[in-house]
């Protein structure tokens, strides 16, 4: 029994260098990443509100503190452990529904760039028809004048 909580614990102190790099490294730069895009995004127009990017955060940051906060034990990392997988799942989420937006919003300006193209397209066509419409009246009103002077 002892060999074997032994044995647990190692387990437990093997793999509490990976949780506290992933609180204390990976997830704040994950949180900087997204927070960055998301802010770049709304400053250029877009409609985030909806995605809650700044309470994700903050809750992320919250949990994350907890965890550096908490006691030591098992306990706390088996917490640490559920913590920051979540909160990384629920970044990469907001995260991804980003990506989602700024792709819809690329195929949305693609969609008008083709719409302009089309319109100026049918602007220069316009154009032409009314000039050929100029040159039939034209053409009527010379022979109309040359009607009337026989």
């Amino acid at each position: 029994a002892i060999d074997e909580m032994l044995e647990h614990m190692k387990v437990t102190i093997d793999e509490v260098p990976p949780i506290v790099m992933m609180a204390t490294n990976i997830l704040p730069k994950r949180i900087k990443e997204i927070e960055a895009n998301y802010n770049s995004m709304v400053r250029a127009g877009y409609p985030l509100d909806y995605l809650n990017v700044e309470y994700n955060i903050e809750e992320a940051n919250k949990k994350i503190n907890e965890i550096m906060e908490s006691g030591t034990g098992a306990s706390p990392y088996t917490a640490a452990i559920m913590v920051a997988l979540g909160a990384f799942d629920d970044l990469n989420k907001a995260n991804k529904r980003l990506d989602n937006i700024r792709d819809q919003s690329k195929e949305y300006v693609d969609e008008a760039g083709k719409s302009r193209i089309e319109r100026d397209a049918a602007l220069k066509e316009i154009e032409v028809l009314k000039s050929k419409i100029d040159q039939l009246e034209n053409l009527m009103k010379l022979k109309q004048l040359k009607d009337s002077i026989k």
